[in-house]
């Protein structure tokens, strides 16, 4: 299932708040990565929000260029990687990806660090983790 549907981004300001206000969050360069498992049926396990900052990157160009390239490596590596190991009895995860590179990046190169990222994340959540 590759494709980056509605109900899988998070567009929610109520959601956005209590990701950034109570979520946990970790860096694995170049992102940041912050979330938050919330009691709340979805049709998806996770709901994602990528931010590209506008003071380290002026031009629109730059920072939708960065951000294509992060939903396309999210889109093609989510089921394989990140949606198979979460537990459906956590609830929905709120999900936030930060991009804190200093350069533009190639697309392997942030398809191979997003990886990695997820698996650091599988590594971190506790079952305790659900808030609301």
């Amino acid at each position: 299932m590759y494709t980056f549907r509605k109900e899988e981004r998070l567009c929610s300001r109520k959601h956005l708040d209590l990701l950034f206000k109570n979520g946990s969050s970790f860096l694995l360069y170049p992102f940041r990565i912050s979330y938050l498992f919330i009691d709340e049926l979805a049709s998806v396990p996770a709901q994602v929000v990528i931010n590209v900052p506008k003071k380290r990157y002026k031009r629109a160009v730059d920072r939708n260029l960065l951000k294509r390239r992060i939903r396309e490596a999210y889109r093609l590596n989510k089921q394989a990687e990140f949606y198979n190991q979460l537990s459906t009895d956590k609830g929905l995860l709120l999900f936030s990806i930060q991009f804190v590179g200093k350069k533009k990046y190639e697309f392997t190169f942030i398809q191979k660090k997003l990886v990695a990222t997820f698996k650091r994340f599988q590594t971190l959540i506790q079952p305790n983790e659900i808030h609301q």
